[in-house]
Formats: C-alpha cells, sequence, structure tokens
C-alpha cells in the first residue's frame, strides 16, 4: 500500500530519515488502546507495542495519526516529529499535554443544535484548534432539530475568527457535501466534541457504513453517552482520512498565551488601541475594548481563558524547574559514584 495514500509527505520524509535505521520502516499509528497499536504501514495492517527504549528515553508516547519507525514489524522504536497536534491538558492536577490526534489537517468541531450547544465552548476549541496548527471548520449538527439554524449559525460565525461555519444533519445526510471542500486525498481531519454532539452518527454517515455505536442522548439534561472508547483513524471513499475521538466532558487548555489573540482576534484587535498597553479591559479609562459594547460573555470567556493561560504557565515552569533539579541530581550523583572509583 502506498504511504501516500496515509498522509506521508516530504515532511515526514525527511524527519524519518534522521532517527531511521536500517532495520526500520514507516508506519501510521491508526489506533490506540494504552500501550497496544495498530498501525498501517506499506506491508498493510498490524498490531504493535513500543520498545523498551523509546518507553525510557523519549518524552514522544505514540497518539492516533503519528508516524512511527517500525522495528521487527511490530515495535515501535521512534516517533517521528508531529507536524501538528491537537491536544488538551490531561485530566487532574499532573501538568502534561494530552495529544488527542496527531498529524491533521483540518479538525472538525462538531456541536449540536440541542442542548450541546454552546459557544463559550466553541472559543474553547476554536482556540486549540489555532494552537494546533491546523485548520478549524464547525460543524453544526443536529439541523433536523432547529427551527432557525441560521440564528446559531450567525452567532457562532461572529465569534469564528473566519472558520468556516456549516450546519448539517448526521441523521438525515443533508448538508454532508460541504466537508470535501475543506480536504483533499491524503489529507487527515479529526473529529471534537462533547459526548451526545453526534460525532458517531456523522462518521458512520462519511464511512457509509455502522463503523461506531450509536447512543440517544439523556432526555433529562441532553448530555451525551459515550459511544467512541478509542481515538481511531480511518480511510474515506474520497481519500481524505478520518480521525474519531471521543466525546469530551473536560476541555483544559494546552495552548500558548499567544493563541487567544488568533481565537478572539476582534479583542486583540481593539485591544492594540486601548490607552494603556497592560489595560486588562475592566473599566480601565481609554479601553478600546470596553467602548466597542461586545458581548458580555465573551469578554467574560476570553479573560477567563487568559487566566487559565496564566496559570497554566506559572505550572509549566514549575515542573521545568523541578525536572532540572532532578536532573542536575542526576549529574551530582553520578560524579560522586566517579569520585569512588
Amino acid at each position: 500500500m502506498s504511504l501516500e495514500k496515509f498522509g506521508w509527505n516530504s515532511y515526514f520524509q525527511s524527519e524519518y530519515l534522521c532517527l531511521a535505521t536500517p532495520e526500520s520502516k514507516p508506519a501510521r499509528v491508526t489506533a490506540a488502546d494504552r500501550e497496544r497499536f495498530v498501525v498501517w504501514g506499506e506491508s498493510g495492517e498490524r498490531e504493535a507495542t513500543v520498545s523498551g527504549r523509546l518507553r525510557y528515553s523519549s518524552d514522544l508516547w505514540p497518539a492516533v495519526g503519528d508516524w512511527v519507525a517500525l522495528e521487527s514489524g511490530c515495535r515501535i522504536a521512534a516517533v517521528v516529529p508531529r507536524q501538528t497536534a491537537f491536544s488538551r491538558k490531561r485530566a487532574g492536577d499532573v501538568t502534561e499535554q494530552q495529544v488527542v490526534a496527531a498529524n491533521i489537517d483540518v479538525v472538525f468541531i462538531v456541536t449540536g443544535l440541542d442542548g450541546d450547544f454552546n459557544l463559550r465552548r466553541i472559543e474553547r476549541y476554536l482556540l486549540l484548534a489555532r494552537e494546533s496548527g491546523t485548520r478549524p471548520v464547525i460543524l453544526l449538527n443536529k439541523g433536523d432539530l432547529a427551527t432557525a439554524p441560521e440564528g446559531p449559525a450567525g452567532s457562532v460565525a461572529a465569534v469564528a475568527a473566519g472558520a468556516p461555519v456549516a450546519v448539517i444533519s448526521a441523521l438525515q445526510g443533508w448538508g454532508l457535501e460541504a466537508l470535501d471542500a475543506y480536504l483533499e486525498p491524503g489529507q487527515t481531519v479529526a473529529l471534537v466534541g462533547s459526548s451526545g454532539a453526534g460525532k458517531s452518527t456523522l462518521v458512520n454517515r462519511i464511512l457509509g457504513r455502522e463503523q461506531q455505536r450509536v447512543r440517544e442522548v439523556r432526555a433529562g439534561d441532553n448530555r451525551g453517552r459515550h459511544t467512541t472508547v478509542r481515538r481511531e483513524l480511518f480511510p474515506t471513499s474520497k481519500g481524505w482520512l478520518l480521525i474519531d475521538t471521543p466525546g469530551m466532558r473536560e476541555l483544559q487548555l494546552w495552548a500558548h498565551s499567544e493563541s487567544i489573540d488568533f481565537a478572539f482576534d476582534d479583542i486583540a484587535a481593539l485591544a492594540a488601541h486601548c490607552r494603556f498597553r497592560d489595560c486588562k479591559h475592566r473599566g480601565e479609562p481609554g479601553c478600546a475594548v470596553a467602548a466597542a459594547g461586545l458581548d458580555e460573555s465573551r469578554l467574560a470567556n476570553y479573560a477567563k481563558l487568559q487566566r487559565e493561560l496564566a496559570h497554566l504557565e506559572r505550572q509549566q515552569d514549575q515542573r521545568a524547574a523541578q525536572d532540572e533539579k532532578r536532573r542536575i541530581k542526576r549529574i551530582h550523583r553520578a560524579m560522586r559514584g566517579k569520585n569512588r572509583i
């Protein structure tokens, strides 16, 4: 099978040659289940595990969409540096990156036009999409349930920072022809969104088969139930590749503070005209943002995400300092051991 069909390009070729061995072969991770993986290569599909060298000497752990160096036909020896990655902070108190999907060209942010619809959550997804280096497209699913979908579509377009917005119905199958305009053969898209947004139904509709199990949202609160339990990559009949991801009920930020200006480009443009460079847009004199009369909930979310990013950067700095301290201690212990000889 041709690697180009799986998204192989000159970037991956160049990076792979820097870490390949005469025995290794390139392959792409298509499914991940803890420490077991499914990969695609020129010789077909096979299961794989990570090598001891990768486990203990690298910070990169294979994620769905990654290109890897495969040795002995079933051992992942190295992960090729990623071109893009959609990531979030791992749940809990640990300050670690969780890669949701690697080496993607487009991210489809799926939200339902029912109880799932939330502009502030869409802004959060857009921030992470901009950080990932991919092109975001917002899919407003369950258009069959909306009496006037142009209303929420207009609200989303106003905060989408130029990202395309499409109203679709995965259940009834209309509006999906618009998706092909955002992808070319060999490119990869990731579906992200909360549980109950209709991603599994959309995957089944795109693939033309019942690939993913579908469950109804809870009647009491419109919350979704997890049906997709692992991230997985599928080829489509149109030649592009699709990564499905489990629904996200928690989306903690993993991004640089600069990324917020891309997701909130309207606020960033206004802030450049504030009287004070360190204006917080909370009633300071000469605040151009306040004078523009923007939506209060959008301004509040902007401030909230700024605080989250500042907190994340402090946590990352603390972890980096702790890692450096441990590194120096290891060096000192090694030097003391040599002096005893």
